[in-house]
């Protein structure tokens, strides 16, 4: 895991997970890989489930499906190097802290370790980069998912944390990431992952009416 290690021991499965959560955790941890680290062919494979259907994001993952298909691995590492690391610093800035204050390492980053902390989630000692990275926070996202299939989290401890930490600024970033200057393969990216906030927002505000 990138960002965000699971200490907590769920138990047993008491339930199955629904088509659509495991849909839902599949993506999560497709963006969770592509953003940690630059992509590989492979990732072809695992968009392939959401490419066909007749939906926006359908659609998205489709075009996404094919870039990676049609590019060779020392692309992304290019566009990855160009767009997150760079001579100094890429041409993104994938941070919680940098999209809501505008600085590295701010409010946003110590509310989300307090709620890592509640939650039972720990970066690993390996990780230097702050956990409030786009690909750490998406990585627990997956995890409460996969959490809430075993009866360890509920759809309530996604909401909030997604509220908290995912709305107010991903759709933002996605939005920069398809628009970015060195993005090719990595726009798709950005599309899906912008497509993919929309669809999880609404959602979740339908369990707040509820």
């Amino acid at each position: 895991m990138t960002g965000a290690q699971q200490t907590y021991n769920p138990p047993a499965p008491d339930q199955v997970a629904s088509a659509e959560e495991l849909a839902r955790q599949s993506l999560y941890a497709f963006l969770t890989r592509v953003l940690a680290k630059p992509m590989t062919t492979a990732e072809g494979h695992s968009i392939a489930p959401f490419v066909g259907s007749d939906s926006a994001l359908g659609a998205a993952a489709t075009a996404l499906h094919d870039a990676i298909l049609a590019s060779e691995a020392e692309q992304f590492s290019e566009e990855y190097q160009n767009l997150f690391i760079g001579v100094g610093r890429g041409e993104l800035l994938p941070f919680a802290s940098y999209y809501l204050t505008g600085f590295l390492n701010e409010k946003p980053l110590a509310q989300l370790r307090r709620d890592m902390a509640r939650l039972g989630f720990e970066r690993p000692a390996d990780v230097k980069e702050p956990e409030d990275h786009i690909a750490a926070i998406c990585d627990i996202m997956s995890h409460l998912i996969e959490g809430t299939a075993l009866g360890g989290f509920d759809i309530y401890d996604q909401d909030q944390f997604f509220a908290a930490h995912l709305k107010p600024w991903a759709g933002k970033f996605f939005a920069d990431l398809e628009s970015a200057k060195t993005a090719d393969v990595y726009r798709h990216v950005g599309r899906v992952g912008k497509l993919f906030m929309e669809i999880e927002e609404q959602g979740f505000g339908m369990i707040a009416r509820a």
